[in-house]
């Protein structure tokens, strides 16, 4: 429980305290406590992302980069990740109990931001001890958070890696949030955010909600390549509007089983939290204010095909740190996968966080590391968390 001696504001302008974070470790923190690394998830992960989920039984969202030989080496690092403020897995959000009224959050949950996130989990990192961390990482939604936390907390962080983010969501991803917000309002049994009172759950809205995000996180070849116009169980097409396609057979699962493990309101909080990220209007609205005088060193990642946080967004924020002389590495890495390439094998992205994070190891004296061999085989088609 955090926050419990008085309430942590929020950027709305309300407070919110006490509160639960509820956190995963891997590996173990050294007696320096030099080698932490923390973990920021995307918007539908949660902190099981290097063991089977409780709730789906599926493995962890980023079980190809955590462990022993991969670049968050549990044998070299103390590897945290926590669900975010608002989350459904263990973290409060509009799905507990408000304990003024007994009943759900739900709608009335305060509105939360990237910033309020980060400060939650600056409130576990001192929980936990950890004066500094050796490095904070994360994609997507974790990677705003990254570098919410390299610019609020520049003394309390060695190393930096953004990936696959953006230092604002642009009209584009907005408006994608809001059609799949719009599917969740407009579900009968979504009753106006107070679905939990009566058992319901409105999982038809959540579908499409789901399904709409899940094309933007996969590219045109990527859905090529899986799918192409291959039919569904059938030799010809039926002349109706049952799943006839491969793609839509795809999407139809992937809205389906979202209901089972995400919590509505938590998917319109934490969507609008993505909405009102704006680094640049943090500080004046010049981005290069964020990273003035930072000693944080920098790796900033972003895929070919990615088109939901395109090249060009990472390309912004390398040049607000080169124009304040920050520490920065930028890495594009060539891969049809799309937006959940950071998910996927991609030995590129392995070698190059893998190299970034042995560079931080020798000017902390810390133990260097090899990855061992991927196995490029694998292929997972497990509903993907981002």
């Amino acid at each position: 429980m955090l926050a419990a001696d008085r309430p942590m504001p929020l950027d709305s302008g309300a407070q919110l305290g006490p509160f639960t974070v509820a956190y995963r470790t891997y590996g173990r923190l050294n007696a320096e406590k030099s080698n932490a690394i923390l973990v920021c998830h995307a918007l539908t992960g949660d902190q099981y992302m290097a063991e089977p989920h409780p709730v789906t039984g599926r493995p962890g969202w980023w079980e190809v980069m955590v462990g022993p030989g991969r670049p968050l080496d549990t044998e070299r690092f103390f590897v945290i990740c926590a669900n975010v403020l608002g989350g459904c897995m263990g973290t409060t959000g509009p799905h507990d109990l408000d304990p003024a009224t007994g009943r759900p959050w739900g709608p009335s949950f305060p509105v939360v931001t990237i910033g309020d996130m980060v400060r939650a989990q600056r409130l576990l990192v001192d929980h936990l001890g950890i004066a500094r961390l050796f490095a904070v990482v994360g994609g997507s939604m974790g990677g705003m958070q990254v570098l919410e936390w390299a610019a609020r907390y520049p003394e309390r962080v060695l190393a930096a890696v953004p990936i696959a983010t953006a230092a604002h969501h642009t009209a584009q991803n907005i408006a994608f949030h809001e059609v799949g917000r719009q599917a969740i309002m407009a579900d009968p049994d979504w009753e106006e955010g107070w679905y939990q009172i009566s058992g319901k759950t409105p999982r038809r809205g959540m579908a499409v909600a789901r399904m709409t995000a899940h094309v933007t996180y996969l590219s045109e070849q990527a859905l090529h390549r899986k799918f192409g116009r291959r039919l569904q169980d059938r030799q010809k097409p039926s002349f109706g509007f049952d799943a006839d396609f491969q793609v839509e057979s795809y999407l139809r699962y992937q809205g389906s089983s979202f209901g089972d493990r995400f919590d509505a309101n938590s998917y319109l909080y934490i969507t609008r939290a993505m909405d009102y990220f704006d680094l640049a209007a943090e500080h004046g609205g010049v981005l290069a204010a964020a990273f003035r005088e930072s000693p944080v060193r920098f790796c900033v990642m972003s895929f070919t095909s990615d088109w939901l946080f395109p090249t060009s967004e990472a390309k912004r924020i390398v040049h607000a740190l080169n124009s304040v002389a920050a520490d920065v590495s930028f890495v594009e890495c060539h891969s049809d996968k799309g937006h959940d390439a950071f998910l996927l094998i991609e030995p590129e992205f392995h070698e190059t966080l893998n190299g970034f994070l042995n560079g931080c190891c020798e000017r902390l004296g810390l133990p260097q590391g090899e990855l061992k061999p991927l196995d490029l085989s694998y292929d997972p088609t497990r509903d993907r968390v981002t």
